[in-house]
């Protein structure tokens, strides 16, 4: 039996850990993937309607078991239908995640820290620095919130998560353990059920966390390139100094082995106006990716106060894309979605206590470069 008053968040377990939690009630392995179908598929958290269980081992499971979700601050709707939740994760912590509907699919964009202990210049998150790792339940939790939520908001039309990706607040391959154990849970067939195709996580090129994914799974990978050489990526993406770009593609080719036949990672390229959109860049990038089986995803820089940096001309990126593509690469141009909130691309930034100064850092010197 488990110690009296020992309350797990379900949320937090994978398939084996609920096996193991059954176990310590003396019950079946069976039991765990029994009630994955009623929480992940059925959406019932409320052990007193799950009657498959018994009325005795209903009256166990809550004593030692509960369902903790974030809960939502705010809601905001954008003009184009994107959807942006503020929640809750604990006391003076908040995170964002966001829902972008289109035509044939709805992707939601999830968050896997509290802030983000990179500091890539261009992203809103990373200028407000980092308070601390999520969880595995409120990883998971963000996507089942977000499932019920759109079901009650929006249950005459068509709403439903097709795609999540781990692009919202924060590095999720420095948070490796629970990032893995939530994509495990979004990809099983007992849990969200979704294809391994539509789960991404997105990194900004944590070299030995690359390694290590590619032995322990098969879901999606997007790498933050953002630059062709290493002298611009120090600035653009200072975690650029510990993982050079070489070792970086070095460990996308790995990737592409794990993957498999007819899936390759996908390059992520956010373009800024005379700083990584020029001719020279364009043709750096070319060669770089040339030997390079990947997908090209360029995105145009989404704006925020004090960035320091401006979004390309729409001429600009069409160029941009219309190179790549003569150059036999696979490319898309992502179109910017739920500005008029901050919901886009970069723009996500939370609410929460800096543990690392940052962002204080960043307030002085917007303000020693004010014009007198």
């Amino acid at each position: 039996m488990l110690p009296s008053g020992a309350r797990t968040n379900l949320f937090d377990l994978s398939q084996a850990q609920l096996e193991a939690w059954f176990a310590q009630l003396g019950e079946p392995s069976f039991r765990a993937s029994q009630l994955m179908r009623w929480v992940y598929h059925k959406g019932v958290l409320d052990f007193a309607d799950m009657t498959s269980f018994s009325k005795d081992l209903r009256q166990r499971m809550a004593e030692c078991g509960e369902f903790l979700l974030p809960d939502i601050e705010s809601e905001e709707v954008s003009v184009d239908g994107t959807r942006k939740w503020m929640l809750a994760i604990e006391p003076g912590k908040c995170v964002e995640m966001v829902f972008i509907p289109e035509a044939h699919r709805g992707t939601l964009c999830i968050s896997s820290q509290v802030g983000c202990a990179l500091e890539c210049a261009f992203c809103a998150t990373g200028r407000q620095g980092f308070a601390g790792n999520l969880a595995c339940g409120q990883i998971t939790g963000q996507v089942y919130l977000a499932r019920e939520r759109l079901r009650e908001t929006d249950s005459t039309q068509d709403r439903s998560i097709t795609n999540v990706v781990f692009m919202g607040m924060g590095e999720p391959l420095l948070n490796f353990d629970n990032v893995l154990a939530a994509a495990d849970l979004m990809m099983s067939d007992f849990g969200f059920g979704l294809s391994r195709r539509r789960v991404t996580v997105s990194t900004a090129g944590v070299v030995p966390a690359i390694h290590s994914l590619a032995e322990h799974s098969n879901v999606s990978l997007a790498v933050s390139l953002h630059a062709p050489d290493d002298t611009l990526r120090d600035i653009l993406v200072p975690l650029n100094r510990k993982y050079p770009i070489a070792q970086l593609m070095d460990a996308c080719r790995l990737y592409n082995k794990a993957l498999g036949r007819g899936r390759v990672v996908t390059i992520e390229y956010v373009l800024l106006r005379n700083v990584n959109d020029t001719d020279g860049h364009l043709r750096a990038l070319i060669r770089l990716l040339k030997d390079l089986p990947c997908k090209v995803n360029l995105i145009p820089f989404n704006a925020f106060a004090g960035s320091g940096y401006e979004a390309p001309s729409k001429t600009r990126v069409r160029f941009f894309a219309e190179g790549l593509l003569k150059a036999g690469l696979r490319v898309t141009v992502r179109t910017t979605r739920g500005a008029d909130i901050a919901a886009a691309c970069g723009q996500l930034a939370g609410r929460f206590t800096d543990r690392t100064k940052r962002r204080l850092r960043h307030r002085q010197l917007a303000t020693q470069t004010l014009p007198a």
